[in-house]
């Protein structure tokens, strides 16, 4: 009696942890998922400032220096001017919600006309990636950082005192 108890207890155990195992390694829901709601940027006497609005906590972003500016999925050139540009990765993300609808009300394309940064472009929603690129005319340095209460992302773009 007590081997046949004890073969219920280890498939009871069994039977758990495989239940709690399939449930950790399921993927996150899409409820889950960081929105991108908005960008918007700002001038000020020692740097620019390009601020990325989020709903839910600020994913990992990856800031990558490119030669030129495409949309994500055509490939397509970015019609920004510039002569140097940075690309901005936000993953996992989504500019969308569960049924497809844009939340994001931010500018898709957008020529600048601060100290450093003199476009910005959201170029790529797909497949939990969201991507920005931003352009300059001189080499870009930037220092990033995260906000919070409202959650966003933040580069900045440090140069000369203009003020």
């Amino acid at each position: 009696m007590q081997h046949v108890r004890r073969r219920q207890v280890t498939a009871l155990l069994a039977g758990a942890l495989l239940t709690a195992g399939v449930a950790l390694a399921a993927p996150a829901s899409a409820a889950s998922t960081t929105l991108v709601t908005n960008a918007r940027w700002g001038g000020h006497c020692t740097y620019d400032r390009l601020v990325v609005d989020l709903q839910g906590a600020a994913p990992p972003v990856t800031v990558t220096p490119v030669s030129q500016l495409v949309y994500d999925g055509s490939g397509k050139p970015v019609p920004l001017p510039g002569k140097y540009f940075l690309e901005i990765r936000l993953h996992p993300a989504a500019a969308h919600d569960d049924a497809g609808h844009n939340v994001y009300v931010g500018p898709k394309l957008q020529q600048i006309a601060l100290s450093k940064l003199k476009g910005i472009a959201l170029t790529g929603d797909f497949e939990g990636y969201v991507t920005f690129g931003a352009a300059f005319d001189t080499p870009p340095t930037y220092n990033t950082s995260v906000l919070h209460s409202p959650e966003r992302f933040v580069l900045d773009f440090p140069h000369p005192a203009t003020c």
